[in-house]
């Protein structure tokens, strides 16, 4: 008798195993599916975001501010054009959303939009530079990923609040040019020609006491470059 209820409770101790480990897979490909549908969701940033919010904007869905960050107010105004729209209602800016929106995204890798993102940066930040001041403004946004001070990603640098004047006054928004590519290239790549900055400024117009304080490690163009 003693035999059979030790079998029994090791048959039951696996049939629980069974079901939690099933459970878990099942839960794994739930959020799979979710990151596979979700091209744009709350949390993510970027140019694709930007497009949202300002189709969103001119519609009269979005009364926030146009900065690629998809927050509350992003969810909401989402939510809000699925449900007048016949769309499913769950704030994710899916396939079905975006070409709602007309926003056809590219089958483009985090590479890519890494590339797009920094080149966009670069051209509102340091246009008619010389390229090695471009590439240099590429190079401090990727010294901010490695440094445990900053955001560890490209888009959570650049969107950084106050970070980039050229994302404060929609300069970001621009066409880069295709030097503005070539130099996010370069810096991606890894030529820096700061030699590790976290911090650049124009000394003609910088008005913070506090970046003057920081110790300059090179001038390229218009631009200090300090640590």
């Amino acid at each position: 008798m003693e035999k059979r209820a030790i079998y029994a409770w090791v048959c039951f101790v696996f049939f629980i195993t069974v079901v939690i480990g099933l459970a878990g897979s099942m839960r794994a490909q739930e959020i799979q599916e979710y990151h596979r549908a979700a091209l744009s969701y709350y949390g993510s940033s970027g140019q694709e975001v930007i497009q949202i919010q300002r189709k969103l904007k001119n519609w009269g869905y979005y009364n926030g501010p146009i900065d690629g960050k998809y927050g509350y107010q992003t969810y909401r105004a989402v939510r809000w054009f699925q449900a007048k729209n016949g769309l499913k209602v769950d704030g994710i800016a899916g396939k079905q959303t975006l070409a709602a929106m007309g926003i056809f995204p590219t089958s483009s890798t985090p590479s890519d939009k890494n590339l797009d993102l920094l080149a966009h940066l670069i051209h509102g930040e340091a246009r008619g530079e010389p390229y090695e001041g471009m590439v240099a403004v590429g190079a401090v946004v990727l010294n901010r990923v490695k440094d445990s001070r900053f955001p560890n990603s490209i888009a959570g640098v650049i969107y950084q609040p106050g970070a980039f004047d050229a994302v404060a006054d929609g300069q970001i928004n621009l066409e880069p040019s295709a030097t503005a590519i070539k130099a996010a290239r370069d810096a991606l790549n890894g030529w820096d020609p700061t030699y590790g900055c976290i911090y650049y400024y124009n000394p003609a117009t910088a008005t913070s006491k506090w970046i003057w304080s920081r110790p300059i490690v090179v001038k390229i163009g218009n631009h200090n470059f300090a640590k």
